[in-house]
C-alpha cells in the first residue's frame, strides 16, 4: 500500500521501527521518549548512568525498550555505542539529538573553555552521533529520521529585563551552540538527501521546570509568561505531537526544516 493510501494513523504508527533518544529520561526527553514509545518503537534511551536508562525504559509502553548509559560529550565511545545498538536492537531507524550538559556561563564572565564545553556536547556530539547513524541508514539503505533538539534561542534573543535582579542568567553559549544546531540541521539535511534521510530540529521554547520556578523564581515564572502570547508556560507532553510527525512517515516531506514550539514566543 502506497503512503498516499494509508490513513493518518498508519502514517503516525513507529510500529517495527527503532529510535535512540539520548537523555531521555529528563524534563522533556521522558515526554518525547514516551511519544515514540506510545506510538509503537522500540527505544535506546540513554542517561549518564546506566542504571537510570535502565529504570526509565522500564517505565515506556510496549516492549522490547534498552537502558543504555551514554556521555554524549565523550565522542570516542560514538561508534562503539552505535554498533552495540545494532548488535542489540538489530537497527537503527530514528536518532533524536537531545542530551545536553553544558555550563551555565554568565555573559560578564564566560570563558573559552565554557563554549568549548558548551558546543562539544551540544554541536559536534550531536554532529558525530547523527553521522554514525546516518552511516548505518545508507547502509541498511532504507531511510530514517534525524531529529535536534534546539531551542527558540537559537533563532531569537532573551530578553534582558526577564532575568534582571533575580540570579538567574542567559547563558551566552546556549544561545550559540543552540544556533549552530539549526543551521547544522539544514546543512545535513541537504547532503543526505538523497539517502531519505531525513534531518530537522524541534525548538522548544519556555518550557522551565516548574517545580523549581514556582518554589524559587515565582517572579522569573511571571516575566516569562508575560513574553508568550499563549500567557503560559509549555507542558512537557505539548511536544509529544511533534516529534512523533517529524520521526514518522506522516513527516516524510518536512526536510532542513527548525520547528518552534513556543507559544508565539517568536511571533512578535
Amino acid at each position: 500500500m502506497s503512503k498516499s493510501e494509508r490513513n493518518v494513523m498508519e502514517l503516525l504508527s513507529l510500529k517495527g521501527k527503532v529510535a535512540i533518544i539520548t537523555g531521555a529520561s529528563g524534563w522533556l526527553g521522558s515526554a518525547m521518549s514516551r511519544a515514540l514509545a506510545e506510538a509503537g518503537a522500540r527505544l535506546v534511551v540513554t542517561s549518564r548512568q546506566a542504571a537510570q536508562a535502565e529504570a526509565f525504559a522500564a517505565t515506556l509502553s510496549g516492549e522490547g525498550h534498552l537502558g543504555l548509559g551514554f556521555m554524549q560529550g565523550e565522542t570516542d565511545t560514538i561508534p562503539d555505542f552505535v554498533n552495540t545498538v545494532v548488535e542489540r536492537m538489530g537497527q537503527i531507524d530514528i536518532l533524536v539529538n537531545n542530551a545536553y550538559g553544558g555550563p551555565a556561563a554568565e555573559i560578564d564572565t564566560a570563558t573559552a573553555e565554557d563554549f568549548d564545553q558548551a558546543y562539544h556536547v551540544g554541536v559536534t556530539a550531536y554532529f558525530l552521533l547523527a553521522r554514525d547513524v546516518m552511516l548505518h541508514l545508507r547502509e541498511r539503505g532504507t531511510g530514517g529520521a534525524i531529529i535536534n533538539i534546539g531551542s527558540m534561542y537559537g533563532v531569537v534573543a532573551s530578553y534582558p529585563d526577564a532575568y534582571e535582579g533575580l540570579g538567574i542568567n542567559s547563558p551566552p553559549n546556549y544561545h550559540s551552540l543552540k544556533g549552530g544546531i539549526v543551521h547544522l540541521t539544514r546543512h545535513l539535511a541537504a547532503y543526505w538527501a538523497k539517502d531519505n534521510i531525513r534531518v530537522n530540529c524541534l525548538s522548544p521554547g519556555p518550557f522551565p521546570k516548574m517545580p523549581d520556578i514556582d518554589d524559587n523564581h515565582p517572579e522569573f515564572l511571571a516575566r516569562l509568561e508575560a513574553k508568550v502570547p499563549l500567557g503560559r508556560m509549555g507542558k512537557p507532553e505539548e511536544l509529544k505531537g511533534l516529534i512523533l510527525l517529524l520521526a514518522s512517515d506522516a513527516g516524510s516531506y518536512i526536510t532542513g526544516q527548525n520547528i518552534l514550539v513556543d507559544g508565539g514566543w517568536t511571533a512578535w
